[in-house]
């Protein structure tokens, strides 16, 4: 049986709370700083359909390129969704210099994940039937709502042809569209995968529901810290363009990371509580595909979303899974920076991962004001130098839905 090609990264692009372009987000995180800020949104003339708290919502966007390519109407009938990954796509396949590429017609797949569709094209439905009476919706609600609309739309801005599709598993929606591109370029089912995801759920229907959860803080996220209180909401893609190593090699591309495995596992447990154990099989499933040693020095880019119950099971994943050797890992939670991005997370968080073993910095995590004995792992409270090669990134989901990435980046300098 011939041996599975290799997978190499060779372009990123991201846009969140923390600015538009892999520039912009890592010199704000290089430099401590976060996008959490005050957000207060009101809808109509009802006082009650407001909602206000600490959110990381995306800030105005530089569209030129995409309006060039698709035409100012087309954006326009966007949810906002589909224009975070158009942007976030757009950007790692101009890094990637695959823009207008033969390969994108024929040997290349788009695996899009996000938790939930379109949710703002549903609360503009929802308005027009509840709150003005108009007795229908636009014609565009269900194309622009689908939760595979994304994928779609990708597949028609860069004329791409080959497998397009979404998936959708809570928090770990964009890790696990990120390793089954890996794996189908592994297959030679492809040759390149535009992979991430994202989310744009900063609508007042999405934020009652988190609130309703009591999943919510109302200060700041502040992961594996004592006094944490809850998750705050961030919005935006990521992108990521993954490649056969021949096919990168034949067209002279730059490798910015070897994508090197991954491990999925389910809690089978419970729809939101954590169970420590299922995510400490994913860990060890993918150290395993990675054939990366437990107690190899490694960045770990932790889920960390500031909850109670969230930290305290990942962190005591994390000490069952590499024991004495925890000590030889930097342990960074980019969410307290970001926000929650929900189902683009993994994908936000990944290509962090992978920024900061290229400039061989670890960001730090924010908010953090005291030490929690259940919380006991090796974290970068500060901007630390990194000296290992290797990154391991945790998406764990509701429902009890794992997915670890597993990254080699052997040199620095972009």
């Amino acid at each position: 049986m011939a041996e599975a090609p290799r997978v190499v990264v060779t372009g990123l692009g991201c846009v969140s709370g923390l600015g538009q372009g892999v520039e912009a987000t890592w010199g704000r995180l290089a430099r401590g700083e976060g996008a959490i800020a005050p957000v207060s949104r009101s809808y109509g003339d009802h006082p009650a359909l407001c909602f206000q708290g600490p959110a990381a919502a995306v800030g105005p966007m530089e569209l030129s390129k995409l309006e060039a390519r698709l035409g100012a109407r087309a954006l326009a009938n966007l949810d906002p969704l589909s224009t975070f990954a158009a942007t976030a796509a757009y950007e790692a396949l101009e890094h990637a210099g695959l823009l207008d590429h033969a390969s994108l017609a024929t040997r290349t797949a788009i695996l899009f994940g996000a938790g939930s569709g379109g949710n703002a094209t549903f609360e503009e439905a929802f308005s027009r039937i509840y709150d003005r009476k108009l007795g229908s919706v636009h014609p565009l609600t269900i194309p622009k709502s689908m939760v595979s609309a994304p994928a779609a739309q990708l597949s028609m801005l860069f004329g791409v042809r080959g497998l397009t599709f979404s998936l959708s598993s809570a928090c770990a929606s964009s890790a696990h569209a990120i390793g089954e591109g890996m794996h189908m370029i592994r297959a030679g089912r492809c040759d390149v995968a535009l992979v991430g995801g994202g989310e744009a759920c900063l609508t007042l229907g999405s934020w009652l529901g988190w609130a309703a959860l009591r999943a919510m803080t109302r200060a700041t996220c502040r992961p594996f810290s004592l006094g944490r209180m809850g998750v705050v909401l961030g919005e935006g893609a990521a992108m990521l363009v993954l490649e056969s190593e021949a096919h990168a090699e034949a067209r002279g591309a730059l490798v910015l990371a070897e994508m090197a495995g991954m491990g999925a596992a389910s809690d089978a447990h419970h729809l939101t509580a954590p169970n420590a154990d299922g995510a400490a099989a994913a860990i060890r499933a993918a150290h395993e595909d990675a054939g990366l040693a437990l107690d190899a020095p490694a960045l770990v880019s932790s889920h960390g979303t500031g909850t109670v119950l969230n930290d305290k099971s990942e962190a005591q994943a994390m000490r069952a899974v590499y024991g004495e050797a925890m000590a030889g890992k930097t342990v960074i939670a980019t969410k307290s920076a970001h926000g929650h991005l929900i189902g683009g997370g993994g994908a936000l968080e990944f290509l962090i991962g992978i920024l900061a073993l290229r400039y061989g910095l670890a960001p730090p995590v924010l908010n953090w004001i005291g030490p929690d004995p259940a919380c006991d792992v090796p974290l970068a409270l500060q901007p630390t130098p990194l000296a290992c090669e290797a990154l391991v990134s945790n998406s764990f989901a509701f429902g009890g839905l794992n997915a670890v990435l597993v990254a080699r980046v052997p040199g620095v300098g972009l």
